[in-house]
């Protein structure tokens, strides 16, 4: 079978050499990731100007380095790079975890899976968590870390595209509905490794920006608190160390959930 890979930290990241590497595996592998990082753009397109396409013959995937958004590269993967469709998309892995309601709407990764499943395909967002000590470091190094996190990475990379083998073989995933399987991935894995299916936490609130001192605005992140829920959520799986593997059906936006 034939996978199409994005993600939103840009073609370079070692994050996503780690994904494709497990991928292939079991598939015939095609990368269309940004040219440079596009995180916390949500599924936005890019409607003015030209989108730069370049072929990567230095990786051993099929591979287009694009300068547009996640989002852009799975559509223009699925309109004018790739001959025939592909069996599923896969983005990520990201650098840092995807969970709660207001990042999942916030995420590039989730974007690119999610373009992925308004084309019909089974579609799969991988992140993994990466302890506040080593964020900046992946983020200014291209993914690249620790001997010790790399094996994590790896290990995790493998557990994944065995979910993504399991899932193909059962038929499910594919078709009209919306949907995108989001597997975040702890820091700390509980042993022996735990998959459970949690809901999406939600944040008291997510406020993005600080003021700064000339009166403007600009980006500042915190974790924030989730409100308390019934339900296990993805925050508190990732907190316990296990994997956490959410079912997010985009496709409930467009129904009455009344009837």
């Amino acid at each position: 079978m034939h996978v199409l890979v994005t993600n939103d930290d840009g073609i370079d990241s070692n994050f996503l050499h780690t994904i494709a590497n497990a991928l292939s595996k079991h598939f015939r592998v095609s990368v269309a990731a940004p040219t440079s990082e596009k995180s916390w753009i949500g599924r936005a397109v890019t409607r003015r100007g030209v989108v730069s396409i370049d072929k990567r013959s230095d990786l051993p995937w099929e591979a287009w380095s694009i300068g547009g958004t996640p989002t852009d590269c799975v559509s223009i993967a699925m309109t004018n790079l790739l001959p025939e469709r592909p069996d599923l998309v896969v983005s990520g892995i990201n650098i840092g975890y995807n969970t709660t309601t207001q990042l999942i709407y916030s995420s590039g990764t989730v974007a690119g899976a999610l373009e992925g499943a308004f084309w019909g395909l089974p579609a799969f967002a991988v992140s993994q968590e990466v302890p506040d000590k080593l964020f900046w470091d992946a983020q200014n190094n291209y993914g690249r870390l620790p001997a010790d996190f790399q094996a994590l990475l790896e290990r995790h990379a493998h557990h994944a595209v065995d979910q993504m083998v399991a899932i193909m073989k059962n038929g499910s995933g594919k078709g009209q509905d919306a949907i995108v399987h989001n597997l975040n991935y702890p820091s700390t894995p509980a042993e022996p490794m735990e998959t459970v299916r949690p809901v999406p936490a939600t944040l008291k609130e997510m406020a993005f920006f600080e003021q700064t001192e000339d009166g403007n605005s600009e980006f500042f992140f915190k974790h924030g608190d989730p409100l308390p829920s019934e339900h296990l959520t993805d925050r508190q799986a990732l907190q316990s160390g296990r994997v956490s593997h959410s079912i997010l059906n985009f496709s409930a936006i467009g129904r009455d959930l009344n009837h």
